[in-house]
């Protein structure tokens, strides 16, 4: 008796489209070990050849926060033990988040021959975008790891608190990396309309300055309050370095991701059954 691989049939209205994605979820999360593979394997050829591999950009990046950490110590009157310490973390896990962005607007695209060769679940694409960039977080944090161990740092049972806002982070990641691929396989100049956006982002989070600044300018203070990457940063940011984590920032950045996922899972849902022709 043959086994039936695949159907065509007409749209059947949403009952039909969530009832695929969530077996194209199903399917790709099953399959997270090639996902985790497909992802060693873009590290090893973007660095193929190197002496240092994707250390390179670990120390480019060393040397960015140490360089930029005196100058803006210095503009901010800040002392450089406690600013420093907050500008590593602030950048790498800013870009972090920029790259899970950036890389989930074209996990589907970058994998058009892939898509169009062979039969696999699109869920296993946009993993494959998480965990690239992970990985790349992985080896950044190293820089983290001397900056503190320098400015002597102490680190806390507290700091436990950062996985689970990193868990969160893989959930919004994954969620952005279905919606944006999605429609940035549909509209292939979005991509660069959201870096935009990102762009200007990073110069309204406090990233390179601390939101402590602005506690007596309200109209500019308004800039961090309604600012979503401010929350999203904080849950991971602030245990690191030992600060207090308001239950408010925690319930706006679940509250972030809930929103991303429900509108991933509508986006994803709808759009799952053209990816492959607007490739």
């Amino acid at each position: 008796m043959s086994q039936t691989l695949f159907s065509i049939s007409a749209d059947r209205g949403w009952g039909q489209r969530f009832a695929i994605a969530a077996q194209d979820l199903r399917e790709g999360f099953g399959l997270w070990r090639l996902a985790w593979a497909l992802g060693m394997s873009d590290i090893k050829l973007r660095y193929r050849g190197s002496m240092l591999g994707p250390f390179w950009l670990t120390l480019s990046t060393g040397v960015m926060i140490g360089a930029m950490g005196v100058l803006y110590a210095g503009l901010f009157h800040t002392d450089i033990h406690s600013y420093l310490p907050y500008l590593a973390a602030s950048l790498i896990l800013w870009n972090y988040l920029s790259l899970m962005v950036s890389d989930g607007c074209t996990c589907f695209t970058v994998s058009e021959a892939l898509i169009k060769g062979m039969r696999m679940p699109f869920t296993v694409h946009a993993l494959r975008s998480v965990a690239r960039n992970t990985i790349i977080l992985a080896h950044n944090v190293v820089v983290i790891a001397v900056v503190f161990l320098v400015m002597h740092v102490g680190v806390t049972w507290y700091a436990l608190w950062s996985f689970a806002g990193l868990g969160l982070w893989l959930v919004d990641g994954f969620a952005v990396a279905l919606l944006l691929g999605a429609f940035c396989a549909r509209f292939r100049d979005v991509p660069q309309i959201v870096a935009s956006v990102m762009q200007i982002a990073f110069f309204l989070t406090p990233v390179m300055w601390t939101a402590s600044i602005l506690n007596k300018n309200r109209p500019a203070s308004a800039l961090v309050h309604y600012n979503p990457f401010f929350y999203i940063l904080e849950v991971v940011r602030a245990p690191l370095l030992g600060a207090p984590l308001p239950l408010r920032h925690v319930a706006v950045a679940v509250a972030i991701s809930a929103a991303l996922c429900v509108a991933a899972a509508l986006g994803f849902a709808r759009t799952r059954g053209r990816l492959a022709y607007w490739m």
